[in-house]
C-alpha cells in the first residue's frame, strides 16, 4: 500500500467503497427495523410499545457507544475497532433469535447489537477517511451516506421479503453472515490509518502546501473542541437527524400500513427515498467542495422537514412516490456535511472522538422517536405526534445550521495560508 496512486485510480476510494458498503450494512439495520417491527410483535407476543421501548434502549446504546468506538479508533486502529464490532455483532444475533423473553431480546437485540453496529458505523469510518482525503472530503464523506441511504433503499425491501418468506429470525441470521463475510476483509486489507502524506491534493496544491510560510493548524484540545458554539450547533442538527431517520426507519412502514398501504408498497415507497438520495449524493457531494457547506447542510434539513409533513398526509401510491422521490433528493448527507464541517473547524486528529459525543445527540433524537412513534400512536390513535414533531425539528435544525461557519473557518488544510474568516449570512 505504499503506492496509493494505480495510473489515475486514488487508493483512498477504494477505502471509502468498502466503507460504503459497510455502512449500507449497519446504518440499514440499526435505522431500518421496520420490516421486523411488526412480524417481532406478532411473534414474540410484545406490544408496540415494548418493542418501541426495546429498540429506544439499542438507538441510546447505539450513541453512548460511538465515542467509545472513536476512542478505540483512536488508541488502537481502525481495523480492531470493526473486527471488535463483528464479533460482537455475530453473538447478538445469535443470542436474539433464541431469546423469548423482554429481557434476554432486549440485551441481545437492543443493548449487544447497537453496541456491535455503532463499532462499524460512520463514526469508526469517517476518521478514516478524512484522513485519506483532504481535496474531495466532501464528496468522500457524501459517498458513505449514500451507503446509509443505501441501506434504505436495498435493506428496507430485501429484510421485507425475506421476513415474508422465511420469517425475521432468518433475515436477521443472514444479515450476520453477510455481515461478517464483508466486514473482516475490510477490516483486513483496507482500513488502513497511515494515508500518505499529501492525500488527494492534487500537485499544484501540494506546491502550495510545502511553500506556505504559515503555521500549521493544529486540533485543539477535545474540552476545548466541545465548549465551541459550531460543536453544539451541529449537535442540534444531529439531534434532528437521528430523531427523523429513526422515527421513518422504525414506524414509516408501520404507518404507511395503517393509511391503508401493502407492506410491499408501503417498503417500496421507502425505500425510493434512498434510490434518489444515491443520485442525490453526486450532486450534492459536489457541491459541498464548492459551496458554503452550512447552507447545503440547512437545505437538507429544511426540506426533509416539509417532507414529514407530506409524508403523514399521502393517501394515494403516486402521492407517496413523488414525496419520497423529493425527500430523497435531500435525504443524505446531512452526517457527511456535519463531519466534514467538523473536520475542517476542530482538524481530524479528534474527530473520531469528538463525532462519537456529538453522535450521542442523534441517537438520543433517534430514542425519543422510537419510543414516541410506538406510544403516540397507542395513545391517541395518529401518527401527527411523531411526525408532525419531526418536522417541526427539522426545520429548526435548519435555521440553526444557517449559523455554522463556513468550510474552513477556523482550520486550515495543514501548511496553507489561512483564509479570511466568512462574514455572517
Amino acid at each position: 500500500m505504499s503506492d496509493t496512486r494505480f495510473g489515475n485510480w486514488y487508493f483512498g476510494w477504494n477505502i471509502v467503497a468498502a466503507a460504503s458498503i459497510l455502512t449500507l450494512l449497519t446504518v440499514g439495520m440499526r435505522l431500518g427495523v421496520g420490516p421486523f417491527f411488526l412480524p417481532m410483535v406478532h411473534d414474540l407476543g410484545f406490544s408496540r410499545s415494548l418493542l418501541s421501548a426495546i429498540v429506544a434502549v439499542g438507538m441510546l446504546c447505539y450513541g453512548l457507544a460511538m465515542p467509545l468506538a472513536g476512542f478505540l479508533v483512536g488508541k488502537y486502529s481502525t481495523r480492531v475497532v470493526l473486527l471488535l464490532g463483528t464479533a460482537i455483532v455475530g453473538v447478538s444475533v445469535v443470542w436474539a433469535v433464541s431469546a423469548r423473553d423482554p429481557l434476554g431480546f432486549g440485551i441481545s437485540f437492543g443493548v449487544l447489537l447497537s453496541i456491535g453496529l455503532a463499532f462499524v458505523s460512520p463514526v469508526s469510518l469517517a476518521p478514516l477517511i478524512s484522513r485519506w482525503f483532504t481535496r474531495q472530503r466532501g464528496m468522500a464523506l457524501f459517498f458513505l451516506s449514500t451507503g446509509s441511504m443505501a441501506g434504505i433503499a436495498i435493506m428496507t425491501p430485501v429484510l421485507t421479503h425475506v421476513i415474508e418468506a422465511s420469517g425475521w429470525r432468518v433475515a436477521l441470521m443472514g444479515f450476520a453472515v453477510v455481515f461478517a463475510a464483508l466486514t473482516i476483509p475490510t477490516a483486513l486489507f483496507l482500513s488502513s490509518d497511515k494515508a500518505p502524506a499529501h492525500t488527494d491534493l492534487l500537485p499544484d496544491q501540494i506546491s502550495l502546501q510545502q511553500a506556505a510560510t504559515g503555521p500549521a493548524a493544529q486540533s485543539p484540545p477535545l474540552r476545548d473542541a466541545m465548549r465551541t458554539t459550531p460543536f453544539w450547533k451541529l449537535i442540534v442538527g444531529l439531534f434532528a437527524c437521528g430523531y427523523s431517520m429513526n422515527l421513518l426507519g422504525t414506524h414509516g412502514l408501520p404507518m404507511l400500513m395503517d393509511h391503508g398501504f401493502s407492506a410491499t408498497s408501503g417498503s417500496m415507497g421507502l425505500g425510493l427515498i434512498g434510490v434518489i438520495a444515491i443520485l442525490g449524493t453526486l450532486v450534492l457531494g459536489r457541491a459541498s467542495d464548492i459551496l458554503p457547506r452550512r447552507k447545503i447542510l440547512a437545505a437538507i434539513y429544511g426540506i426533509r422537514g416539509l417532507g414529514f409533513f407530506a409524508l403523514v398526509m399521502v393517501g394515494a401510491q403516486w402521492e407517496l412516490y413523488t414525496t419520497a422521490a423529493i425527500g430523497g433528493l435531500v435525504w443524505a448527507g446531512s452526517m457527511a456535511l456535519s463531519s466534514a464541517i467538523m473536520a475542517d473547524v476542530y482538524g481530524v486528529r479528534i474527530l473520531g472522538v469528538l463525532y462519537g459525543f456529538a453522535y450521542i445527540s442523534h441517537q438520543i433524537g433517534a430514542t425519543i422517536s422510537s419510543w414516541l412513534g410506538g406510544w403516540a400512536y397507542e395513545a391517541f390513535g395518529t401518527h401527527w405526534i411523531s411526525f408532525g414533531s419531526a418536522a417541526v425539528i427539522l426545520l429548526i435544525a435548519s435555521a440553526v445550521s444557517l449559523m455554522l461557519p463556513d468550510k474552513g473557518f477556523s482550520l486550515m488544510i495543514p501548511g496553507l495560508p489561512p483564509e479570511p474568516q466568512p462574514k455572517a449570512a
